[in-house]
């Protein structure tokens, strides 16, 4: 037998080897899979469909953990609805559960769509420390099913808007944004989209995260009305709030903002272009920063249709250049970042919590009977005030007493915020607001 001839038949004895042991583990892998899965369930608190909705309805510190893809949220029309509830993906789970949950004695449900993936998952949460977690077998579809309160990915599926407007009241419309960080699946319409009808036309306010967000908000508008859209006001130099104005001009619509929203834009305006471009991808088409037509101190009237609309700066407040656009006629205020109350209100470097209050009292002696906020539906002054300035006054307050005692940044972590657990974002904020105040409150 000739050299060449051994190691060819040496190499094709080897390569059956390797395929026979691939073929065996192949068919054995299954089998693997369901070992897993039966001594998981073994270990593991299994809860059906009745059972978590009890849960959920007594236990408001329950956190809800969706490990699904969010191709697979997107497809089966959305997730559980509860407060605490956080879309962290199997393969993420590991990470990021610290950031969600501080104290390992939290109860925790996890669950998927098959209980394919949630039964391991929650065995492995069990095995990290988690003392109270417990596996939603029946998965999202059963719930879905039942007719169990569900939060939609998007309420406005043949629409870049995350939903369409709605009347607050008659001829103030708005169009919800969805109480989440912008993204792609939302289009960045996470903050809300309001604008005013009046007899000689409408004035809209925010731009909007893109252009094409504000040609779809356009679009919407032509449906209600056959007014011209007459003037867009911005609420602040925020990207979701700005970056659409180039469409507004386009179709020669004056923009109108505060000059510290001006000096932001220019200041800022490029990164965020940049940042939306990321993550919008083709959807950030033909989008480009354009400064402001024209911009005002602290206060700028419009009489529209014989309506007079109020631009004010009331003082400094969430961020740089915020305004509220009053109507004193109906007694409705347009907020933006002002107040808050279906998502836990976030607190920048930049933001001042102490004159963020000062301001807030020249904002409530309006008495404004409705409001619509930069974030969430139309609500009232007494639900903003709950969440907005009862909420800046017990982080100040919690602070304070940390400061006094010779306390450090650590110790903020402790500071009790359940009371507003329930509110969307809170996972995600409630930390970093407590060391945002901690440090401002250092220095004052």
């Amino acid at each position: 037998m000739s050299k060449h001839t051994f190691f060819l038949l040496f190499f094709f004895i080897l390569l059956n080897i390797a395929t026979s042991s691939f073929a065996k583990e192949a068919t054995a892998a299954p089998l693997a899979v369901d070992t897993l899965l039966e001594k998981a369930n073994k270990n593991i608190t299994n809860i059906d469909t009745k059972a978590l909705q009890t849960l959920l309805e007594n236990d408001k510190n329950v956190v809800l953990i969706d490990i699904r893809t969010q191709q697979e949220i997107d497809a089966l029309g959305g997730a559980i609805k509860h407060p605490q509830h956080f879309h962290i993906p199997r393969g993420w789970l590991e990470f990021r559960i610290a950031d969600v949950v501080k104290d390992k004695n939290t109860p925790i449900v996890v669950y998927c769509g098959k209980n394919l993936r949630s039964p391991l998952a929650t065995q492995r949460l069990m095995n990290m420390g988690y003392t109270q977690v417990k596996n939603y077998k029946d998965g999202y579809p059963a719930w879905k099913k039942a007719n169990l309160p569900i939060k939609v990915t998007d309420e406005a599926p043949l629409s870049l808007l995350y939903s369409k407007p709605t009347e607050v009241i008659p001829g103030v419309w708005s169009a919800i944004g969805e109480t989440a960080p912008g993204s792609y699946r939302n289009s960045g319409h996470n903050n809300n989209l309001s604008f005013i009808i009046t007899d000689e036309g409408v004035l809209v306010v925010n731009a909007g995260d893109n252009y094409l967000l504000a040609k779809a908000l356009h679009h919407e508008i032509k449906q209600i009305t056959d007014k011209p859209v007459k003037y867009v006001v911005l609420e602040n130099g925020q990207g979701h709030a700005m970056l659409g104005s180039n469409y507004w001009k386009e179709q020669g619509v004056p923009i109108i903002a505060h000059i510290e929203t001006a000096e932001e834009i220019k200041k800022q305006g490029h990164e965020l272009l940049s940042r939306m471009q990321a993550r919008e991808k083709d959807k950030a088409l033909a989008t480009k920063v354009v400064m402001p037509d024209k911009t005002f101190g602290d206060k700028k009237v419009i009489t529209l249709g014989g309506l007079t609309i109020e631009l004010l700066h009331l003082g400094p407040s969430h961020s740089p250049g915020d305004i509220m656009v009053w109507l004193p006629e109906k007694s409705l205020i347009i907020t933006g970042d002002m107040a808050f109350h279906q998502r836990l209100l976030p607190i920048f470097e930049h933001t001042n919590t102490k004159k963020w209050l000062e301001t807030w009292e020249k904002f409530a002696a309006l008495k404004a009977k409705y409001v619509i906020p930069g974030h969430g539906h139309a609500t009232t002054m007494e639900e903003v005030t709950k969440y907005t300035k009862d909420y800046l006054l017990h982080l100040r307050t919690a602070v304070a007493k940390i400061l006094e005692d010779g306390g450090e940044l650590q110790d903020v972590y402790n500071i009790d915020q359940s009371a507003y657990s329930h509110l969307d974002t809170f996972g995600f904020l409630a930390n970093r607001n407590a060391e945002h105040v901690f440090r401002e409150m250092e220095f004052e």
